[in-house]
């Protein structure tokens, strides 16, 4: 088995996904074999618990719904406490196919970054990805604000598909944004000296549930997440979670 499979552990942050689950599994222990897998879930409604300890892997069963942001961050906390040295963050509503996950495993092996996110943007394959004008616009809008802010260039800002090392899993298990997190974190994590690389990997349409950015809420995420930005700007870093420092730290 891949050595650093042995060392990853694959997160599915979930909520009412229990259509999704059992065949997303089965891909991610058909792409990744060998790694152990761990279901959050947040507070589903559903047969979303029952149907994942079904299916033989790890689940964290949170007692009230925290939504994306703080279910990820349970899955880091788990991970760092358990001495996992790599994470895979695969969305339990099966958009992100596991198929892709030996691109992010590929460029995590160069070893010169600390997250790799697929990005749905750079896959050649135009048809791969399909959005609404709105969605499209807003996500293009804010990529562009995103590459001014960490000064290299970002494509796909709201992309959960990623993969981190275990000093990023440190920063993160630690201080994660709650709401809307993918495109705050990204600015927050450059600003610690933490690097991230942007991989073409091919997305699919989600198998349940609806995005939460869609139409007009579009430009409202934007203007949202705009705002967050600019607060975190205006922070003081904190030297103690800089990567430099978080590297000394590790065992």
């Amino acid at each position: 088995m891949d050595d650093i499979l042995k060392k990853t552990l694959v997160i599915i942050p979930a909520y009412n996904e229990q259509a999704a689950l059992p065949g997303l599994i089965a891909e991610v222990r058909t792409a990744a074999p060998g790694t152990d897998i761990l279901v959050i879930n947040d507070c589903s409604l559903d047969r979303t618990a029952k149907v994942a300890h079904a299916q033989g892997v790890l689940v964290l069963d949170l007692p009230c719904n925290l939504g994306v942001g703080g279910a990820v961050q349970s899955g880091f906390r788990y991970a760092f406490s358990h001495g996992y040295s790599y994470i895979i963050r695969c969305d339990g509503d099966g958009q992100h196919p596991p198929s892709e996950i030996p691109k992010l495993l590929a460029a995590m092996r160069v070893g010169d970054v600390d997250l790799v996110i697929a990005s749905r943007f750079l896959e050649n394959d135009k048809d791969s990805y399909k959005s609404t004008t709105f969605r499209y616009a807003g996500i293009r809008g804010l990529a562009f604000v995103l590459s001014l802010i960490c000064r290299a260039r970002v494509t796909d800002p709201t992309s959960g598909f990623q993969m981190m090392n275990r000093p990023l899993i440190s920063y993160f298990s630690r201080s994660y944004p709650l709401d809307y997190p993918e495109p705050e974190s990204l600015a927050l994590l450059r600003r610690q000296g933490y690097r991230f690389r942007e991989v073409g990997a091919r997305f699919r349409p989600r198998i349940t549930g609806v995005s939460s950015i869609h139409s007009m809420g579009a430009f409202y995420y934007l203007l949202k997440v705009g705002l967050a930005l600019l607060v975190d700007r205006a922070r003081t870093v904190n030297v103690r979670y800089a990567r430099h420092n978080v590297i000394k730290e590790m065992p």
